[in-house]
């Protein structure tokens, strides 16, 4: 998985190695910038960047998340939440259709952690995302740990979550670690990946079969080691947790 901004520059140093690991392994791109819940217009200069880019590597597919990152020309460098309700959910739909229209091709959307609700919702994140990806007609990207991250923060079940999903729509999954902030559980992906994450894992396993996973760590990097024994550890709950075929 490569963050799609990293390499939106076609040519130079950074391209190239992206092709020779492309060369050798399926590559999907990951971006943090559609900003698809904003207000603001869609950004069509972002948009022929990535399109470009998907055109040079081919990746298995491209993602962002259920979330808007500023307005007006405003970067909050932070994924926000949405509100859960009917016109969001429409909005969002819509501009998910144009934009894959604009690519042409399917995009995955990742749900986010989150730290506050909006009162005005009318329905729950795992609704509104089943719901968002029938209408739109796109893939979904789980990232485990941000369910677990806001069914701590928000108390909600998150077996619940995950039984709503529609399977067929879930083509990755994100497991990261956590930090334990003052009030709440933060999506830092500076920690090791916790048990529970783990066992929540399991569960996505049972339900959604053998989903393409990626780790994700960004800061206070341990030793290889320690990340492999993380995929195996990953790897093995797969192998125990999928159906034995003949």
């Amino acid at each position: 998985e490569a963050i799609s901004e990293n390499y939106m520059v076609l040519g130079g140093q950074p391209l190239r190695m992206l092709d020779a690991v492309a060369d050798r392994y399926p590559i999907v791109l990951h971006g943090v910038s559609l900003s698809i819940a904003s207000t603001a217009p869609l950004d069509m200069d972002y948009l022929a960047s990535l399109k470009a880019l998907a055109q040079c590597v081919n990746p298995c597919w491209l993602s962002d998340h259920l979330c808007w990152t500023g307005v007006h020309g405003v970067n909050l460098h932070d994924l926000l939440p949405v509100p859960y309700t009917e016109e969001a959910l429409s909005h969002v739909v819509e501009r998910i259709s144009r934009v894959q229209d604009y690519l042409g091709r399917r995009i995955a959307i990742e749900n986010v952690s989150s730290y506050m609700e909006y009162a005005c919702s009318e329905m729950s994140e795992w609704e509104f995302v089943a719901e968002m990806a029938r209408r739109a007609d796109c893939w979904l990207l789980l990232d485990v740990n941000n369910v677990f991250v806001s069914g701590v923060n928000h108390e909600f079940d998150t077996l619940e979550f995950l039984d709503t999903i529609p399977i067929e729509r879930v083509v990755q999954f994100h497991l990261a670690g956590h930090s334990e902030g003052e009030t709440c559980l933060i999506d830092t992906h500076d920690q090791p990946i916790c048990n529970e994450v783990f066992s929540l894992y399991g569960k996505a396993i049972e339900r959604f079969g053998p989903v393409s996973t990626m780790i994700e760590r960004d800061d206070n990097i341990p030793p290889l080691a320690d990340l492999v024994a993380e995929l195996d550890r990953a790897r093995s709950i797969a192998e125990r947790k999928l159906p034995v075929t003949a």
